[in-house]
């Protein structure tokens, strides 16, 4: 009986015991899983109409979806209320409504704990040659292949036929009225519209064909960017060397591959040096090129080192395909690569909507994997079917 008394003594003991370590030392909070959707400018149904912002909040709840990831600058065109910019199609969005959509729109998100990110494509203007860049700087502002074309042109060389080129225009990050024409814009937005809860970055990154050149050294093979003219010129007068037919060994090129790829980091770096002085609680992301090798070597989007770095709180990886196994490789590959960051996962939910069995199974092996979140893309694609399933 004693031992029995002592024995309950040392259990009440070490119950209390453990219980005041568990009140010094509490188990941290794990972080809520992201959801989030995409919604570009082609999303008509959206900022149209107050019906239209109604109906994607709506859509949020039902799927669980608590980040929107909304198209404020694409093409040259400004989808806000700007002043420095061609803002003609935000016009046409309030003259359809009879209202500010965009307002509307971020009141109601944060009413319902939703986040809105302003999205921003940084450097390509799609297919907009009236872009108000290129009527300041003309076409001396874009980045050029290694024959001196730009990215989209009508070209009819033999080694085109078995490349595929992104059909946009693409600007030249090495250039600094680039960089001065693209920090406004991100400064206009971040002060303009104080209920975001971040920029989101797209396109930061130089023209990537496919098949892709691991570097410039094998450019009498394929396609490789950069050549737009100040971007020649600066590093001509860094380096005495002229890309266009003074690299003769691997160094040299390997020089001018980490010029370019630094134009880029240095381009995201302002940008988030510019959105954390706003605030430290705006959060700044990239959708990305999933496959590391290819950005770093071929897009010269070197993501994981800014994450490695923290110049972005996550990246965003555009792993848009059907086959699962692939999505499952770079998605393992990718989140050895968190760095002071997270890894969101990019699904094409356009590609299976109408195989919503292959969007369950692929969605399920994705968050099996345990990455920070996901992003939809994009809204159009959420079928009833698949946000039933989200519910």
């Amino acid at each position: 009986m004693k031992n029995k008394i002592i024995l309950l003594l040392l259990l009440c003991f070490l119950s209390n015991f453990n219980l005041s370590l568990a009140e010094d030392n509490p188990v941290p909070a794990k972080a809520a899983f992201a959801r989030g959707v995409w919604v570009s400018v082609f999303s008509k149904s959206v900022l149209y109409t107050k019906e239209g912002v109604d109906n994607l909040i709506g859509k949020c709840k039902k799927a669980k979806i608590n980040e929107i990831y909304l198209q404020f600058f694409q093409s040259g065109k400004a989808y806000y209320d700007s002043k420095i910019c061609d803002k003609s199609k935000y016009n046409e969005m309030v003259k359809a409504a009879g209202m500010d959509t965009l307002d509307l729109l971020l009141r109601e998100a944060g009413e319902n704990n939703i986040k809105v990110f302003a999205w921003v494509n940084v450097l390509s203007l799609g297919k907009n040659d009236k872009a108000d860049i290129l009527n300041k700087f003309g076409s001396s502002i874009l980045t050029r292949d290694q024959y001196l074309r730009p990215s989209k042109n009508e070209s009819n060389m033999e080694m085109d036929k078995y490349y595929l080129r992104e059909d946009q225009i693409f600007l030249e990050p090495g250039d600094p009225r680039v960089e001065e024409y693209i920090l406004t814009i991100i400064n206009e937005i971040i002060n303009r519209y104080p209920l975001i809860s971040g920029v989101h970055l797209d396109y930061a990154r130089y023209p990537s064909p496919v098949p892709f050149m691991p570097g410039s050294r094998f450019k009498k093979f394929g396609l490789t960017y950069g050549y737009g003219a100040k971007n020649l010129e600066r590093f001509k007068d860094k380096t005495g060397l002229n890309p266009l037919d003074q690299l003769n060994n691997e160094d040299e090129y390997l020089a001018w591959d980490n010029w370019k790829r630094q134009q880029v980091t240095d381009l995201v770096r302002k940008i988030s040096g510019l959105v954390k002085i706003k605030s430290a609680d705006l959060l700044v992301s990239c959708a990305v090129i999933p496959l590391t090798e290819r950005a770093y070597s071929n897009a010269f989007q070197d993501w994981s080192a800014w994450l490695e770095e923290g110049l972005i709180d996550y990246a965003v990886l555009m792993a848009y395909t059907k086959d699962n196994q692939f999505v499952k490789e770079v998605v393992k590959s990718a989140l050895g690569h968190r760095g002071k960051g997270k890894i969101y996962i990019g699904i094409g939910v356009f590609l299976m909507k109408n195989s919503p069995d292959l969007f369950f199974n692929q969605y399920r092996m994705i968050t099996n994997l345990n990455p920070d979140g996901v992003v939809f893309f994009s809204i159009d694609d959420l079928t009833g079917e698949i946000i039933g399933y989200l519910n």
